[in-house]
């Protein structure tokens, strides 16, 4: 398993009972992510509007919001829907509880007790997924600035090119290169600022 990370991820763990969040504080510690609990669907809503999480770990049975209505509210909001779902639920689970959590969207569904290793294995995997996706989202045009500066420069060339070949009229590609030039030196500052 890893141990510290340079850049810890929020996992929201969601439970009516106390003696659940325990357990499983208890089980991801070792992870050494920030643990946010929620004692009922409300509340994970609230937490997951206000702050961004890798893994949602999710009970099904609580009272008022349930974890399958929970769960659909959270695919629901645009902001929200891609945040991976741990369903979570007693052994005495009805047999088409995986089946409605997968069809709402959830990622994984473990049914109590729970295996520690497993857990924090699964959990483990959404982290990562998590942190790659900041690392893409942090830098989505850091890699192509000086590909686009390439493509800018042969852009200009073939427009120099054309203007200068005799005979025939280029006028209209002239203007639709002219045209990909100006969409390049935007895309340019876009990376540049990003």
């Amino acid at each position: 398993m890893s141990t510290a990370t340079p850049d810890p991820c929020s996992i929201l763990i969601v439970d009516d009972m106390e003696e659940n969040l325990v357990a499983l504080e208890a089980v991801l510690g070792p992870l050494h992510q920030h643990l946010v609990r929620a004692r009922s669907g409300e509340e994970a809503l609230k937490a997951i509007l206000r702050q961004d999480f890798a893994v949602v770990l999710l009970d099904i049975l609580m009272p008022g919001m349930d974890g399958f209505e929970t769960a659909a509210n959270i695919k629901r909001l645009d902001q929200t829907k891609d945040v991976p779902i741990i369903l979570v639920t007693g052994a005495d689970a009805d047999a088409d509880y995986a089946y409605r959590g997968y069809a709402l969207g959830a990622a994984d569904f473990l049914a109590k007790p729970i295996d520690p290793w497993v857990l924090r294995t699964k959990v483990n995997v959404f982290l990562d997924l998590h942190r790659k996706n900041r690392q893409l989202a942090a830098r989505p045009m850091a890699g192509n600035g000086r590909r686009l500066a390439e493509i800018s420069e042969r852009l200009a060339d073939v427009e120099l090119l054309l203007r200068n070949r005799p005979g025939g009229d280029t006028s209209g590609l002239v203007d639709r290169i002219a045209d990909l030039e100006r969409a390049v030196r935007h895309l340019r500052a876009g990376s540049t600022s990003a």
